[in-house]
């Protein structure tokens, strides 16, 4: 079953307030234009079609497993490389990124479960979600989660060149389960995982995968 996510609701009610005034304005000012008034009424409809579906949360059916770490958002694999991680963790670990483009559904759901150990964002610019640098200087959500083994795993949120507005609901010393929302990107982007050295990886670059059901890796 698919819902209408609650970080939709403002967004879709400005959109059927400026169609209804659009509509209304070219109804009283041009009645005899009926080519143009109908090329308005199907832009309005599918508007609201596009807005809607930006902002749909389909109910995801979780199966938790702790040797697994899940997808955190819908989108494709556009990174998979051990890279050394700075703000927290310090140390190498294995970045993969996935691209959220905006036709992708934007819930963030964690790759584990476990306690929240860190969670602090940082504003920055909005290059595309694919430059190299996005990942440091962009506008961006990161948030570090324990299990009960020990094991930490980083999820960041990036904002984009058309996302410019990040929802994260994580906070230090929650309990958290593994594929609960912790987060939402309005319009999409991109969310990087960053993974013990060492994970089976179970993705490959350009991999269509599905927040909370796609198995990233498998560790030990």
């Amino acid at each position: 079953m698919t819902t209408i996510h609650k970080e939709g609701y403002t967004s879709i009610a400005i959109c059927i307030l400026l169609i209804f005034v659009l509509n209304t304005l070219v109804q009283f000012f041009l009645p005899d234009f009926v080519f143009f008034r109908w090329a308005i009424y199907i832009f309005s409809g599918i508007l609201f079609i596009t807005v809607l579906q930006f902002f749909r949360s389909p109910n995801v059916k979780v199966i938790p497993n702790e040797k697994h770490i899940l997808c955190p958002a819908d989108g494709k694999v556009v990174v998979i490389e051990e890279t050394e991680e700075t703000e927290f963790l310090k140390d190498r670990r294995v970045q993969i990124s996935v691209f959220m483009s905006p036709v992708n559904v934007h819930v963030n759901r964690l790759p584990v479960g476990g306690v929240i150990k860190y969670s602090k964002y940082h504003p920055g610019k909005f290059l595309v979600a694919w430059h190299p640098k996005s990942s440091t200087e962009n506008e961006r959500t990161t948030v570090v989660i324990e299990d009960n083994k020990g094991m930490k795993v980083l999820v960041r949120q990036i904002a984009g060149a058309l996302a410019r507005r990040i929802i994260c609901y994580a906070k230090p010393n929650d309990q958290v389960k593994q594929g609960q929302e912790f987060g939402f990107i309005k319009f999409g982007s991109r969310v990087d995982v960053f993974l013990p050295v060492g994970s089976d990886i179970n993705v490959k670059l350009g991999d269509i995968v599905k927040g909370g059901i796609t198995v990233l890796a498998t560790v030990k």
